[in-house]
């Protein structure tokens, strides 16, 4: 059978037959080009090794001394002497009478909260049988609140202190109930969810898909062993967001992919493009005068953890958020490199890079929208009570309570855009370097 002839000069365009796409593009391209391929892989190793052994001894430098470890804050469910903790099933409901004392709440149907048309929220008590056994029953009133926001039913899962125990006995609410609604028991539910979640994620990326659950657990502990013990003990935020996600973005990707210079280009791609939203952090952050003062769990952390700086905080927080979304473009745009590449070899470098950026351009679009809409429905409640707010629009985005969440989206959809052409580039370049030549795919297709 006569070799097949890949396309002559001038015939750029033409289909490429020497190397195959698909999942094993990379490998095929990895494989071939002889010195090529040994010079890249040389030049990308005398990147990243150092770089490699420079994340790891600022991380040794920046590693928290363990004085963290003394700032604590009492548990929101802790019980005191006399007081316990009951977690049972819903097995009743019973109407009870707010009474004008206790404040009804109101919702409105068609008026005004307050309005004689608006529905009153009825009050009712859950009949609770707690674990462990136990013949007795609890009684316990569910607040106004959360009758307002869903309905108590029968088999829910509660938590409540149980009061009974302290001296006079009888000194829940209104002296009716031994017993004082705590949260919903939650632990099934969130448990099936992540059961199901690494089930279809195993299920439909298989292998790759373990490894990125595994190295999701790796980032957390990075996140959890370094970052936050080192930001609470006031270290620099600015470096410690910049070693730990660049650790992160390091052992994810590889672990995730796997080591090959498909992977390499995208992380030369997301460390760049961490390193300039860094910049436009440290910018944005100081220019616009983030506080970090802009929830109540920012002021429990300025009280407990004095020396932790908010604002540091806040553009520590500014690299983390985008770390998702920029590894997601990252890979995306080495690999369609790589299969366009593996499509057609005899494309020019120009071509090449004008064809992943047509594909960048979309994901551009894409992203956009996935981060501000990501954004908008985390801060959904700040959102809706802001915009009742007697003020202009632009007064309401200029807030301390809205601005944070501007400049986020903001800083992280400028990291990303500017990460897509430099890491195709990257790639376009390392894809040409370890390609074989053109005139040399039909003689490797007749060795095969």
């Amino acid at each position: 059978m006569p070799p097949e002839h890949g396309p002559g000069p001038g015939h750029e365009h033409g289909h490429g037959h020497g190397l195959p796409a698909g999942p094993g593009a990379d490998e095929a391209l990895t494989g071939t080009g002889g010195s090529g391929r040994r010079r890249v892989v040389i030049a990308l190793a005398a990147i990243l090794g150092p770089l490699t052994v420079v994340l790891i001894a600022a991380m040794i430098a920046l590693w928290p001394s363990g004085s963290h470890q003394e700032l604590s804050l009492a548990d929101p469910y802790g019980t005191s002497q006399g007081i316990t903790m009951v977690t049972g099933t819903v097995t009743g409901l019973q109407p009870r009478d707010c009474g004008p004392e206790a404040g009804t709440l109101e919702t409105p149907t068609g008026g005004m909260a307050g309005d004689p048309s608006a529905a009153q929220v009825a009050c009712v008590d859950a009949v609770v049988d707690p674990d462990g056994g136990g013949t007795d029953s609890a009684v316990v009133p569910i607040p106004t609140s959360i009758s307002a926001s869903m309905d108590v039913e029968v088999g829910d899962r509660l938590k409540a202190l149980d009061l009974s125990a302290l001296p006079g006995g009888d000194t829940g609410a209104g002296g009716e109930s031994d017993y004082v609604f705590v949260d919903f028991e939650r632990t099934v539910p969130v448990v099936v969810l992540a059961l199901l979640y690494a089930l279809v994620v195993v299920a439909v990326a298989r292998w790759r898909g373990l490894r990125a659950i595994v190295g999701l657990g790796l980032a957390f502990t990075v996140l959890f062993g370094f970052m936050f013990p080192a930001l609470l003990e006031g270290g620099p935020p600015l470096w410690i967001g910049l070693v730990g996600c660049c650790l992160i973005m390091l052992v994810v990707l590889y672990f995730a992919h796997g080591f090959s210079l498909r992977t390499t280009t995208a992380l030369l791609g997301t460390l760049i493009g961490l390193a300039l939203t860094a910049v436009l952090a440290l910018w944005g952050t100081d220019a616009a005068y983030l506080t970090g003062l802009g929830d109540e769990y920012s002021y429990v952390l300025a009280t407990v953890a004095p020396e932790a700086r908010l604002s540091g905080i806040v553009l520590c927080g500014l690299l983390v958020a985008g770390l998702g979304v920029l590894n997601d473009v990252t890979i995306t745009q080495a690999s369609a490199i790589w299969e366009l590449q593996a499509a057609n070899p005899a494309v020019s470098k120009r071509e090449l890079f004008a064809s992943g950026m047509r594909i960048g351009r979309d994901h551009i679009a894409s992203t956009v929208y996935t981060i501000a809409f990501a954004y908008a429905g985390a801060a959904l409640p700040v959102l809706m009570v802001v915009s009742l707010y007697d003020r202009s629009l632009w007064d309401t985005l200029m807030s301390g309570e809205l601005v944070e969440e501007i400049v986020r989206i903001l800083v992280g959809s400028i990291g990303l855009v500017l990460a897509i052409p430099i890491t195709t580039g990257i790639a376009v370049a390392v894809a040409k370097s370890v390609a074989a030549p053109v005139s040399q795919a039909p003689a490797s297709k007749v060795d095969a």
